[in-house]
């Protein structure tokens, strides 16, 4: 049975990950299955440091396959904010839309492009080896929201490729061309690939 651990307790990041990797491993775990809370302090201003730190605490504690991503949403208007922090921008994902609406207004809608960035870290607690892989998606960030699907900033991250916002697709096709979607087809895809000595980053 291959097992694996995403280091999250963000249901809807737990789900997107779980559905792109259901081919991969047979067993899945967030970290609310553990009774144990293994506190990591994301305090780089690196996402791929954050993330790779995450997947090693985790993976090392529990001995299994861990994955662990650090992403973020950055504002051109606003000088690339909330970025490394975005999670941290407001106590919940209404509070953290609320203001970032608040930060852009009277910004024109050519001046509010925006890029979502994801790492994704993968962990074997056996060779103690990190292996990370990336992906983006650039958009901009619409006047209110729209859609009511998936989590975060989605119902006012507009995709013009598709003519909609992420909050108005389905998980089946935002995991196509998300951020967090993009590093996980680039980590599937180096499975066929030798391991490095050292941590890697992939690009899709």
């Amino acid at each position: 049975m291959r097992s694996v651990i995403i280091a999250t307790e963000n249901l809807g990041k737990f789900r997107e990950i779980k559905t792109l990797l259901a081919d991969e491993f047979d067993v899945f775990h967030s970290l609310r299955d553990f009774e144990e809370k293994v506190p990591v302090d994301e305090d780089s201003m690196l996402y791929i440091e954050n993330a790779m730190k995450k997947a090693r605490k985790v993976g090392d504690r529990f001995g299994m396959y861990a994955i662990a991503d650090d992403s973020g949403l950055e504002v051109e208007a606003l000088g690339g904010r909330p970025g490394v922090r975005s999670s941290r921008y407001g106590r919940s994902d209404d509070e953290r839309i609320e203001r970032l609406l608040s930060e852009l207004e009277g910004v024109p809608w050519e001046k509010r492009e925006a890029v979502f960035r994801a790492y994704l870290a993968f962990y074997l607690p056996e060779k103690q080896r990190c292996y990370v892989f990336y992906g983006e998606l650039k958009g901009i960030i619409g006047f209110e929201r729209k859609g009511v699907g998936g989590f975060g900033f989605d119902p006012v991250f507009y995709v013009p490729e598709w003519n909609r916002y992420l909050a108005e697709m389905t998980l089946e096709e935002k995991n196509v061309l998300s951020h967090r979607g993009r590093a996980i087809r680039a980590f599937k895809d180096f499975h066929n690939v030798r391991f490095f000595r050292n941590p890697t980053v992939h690009r899709l």
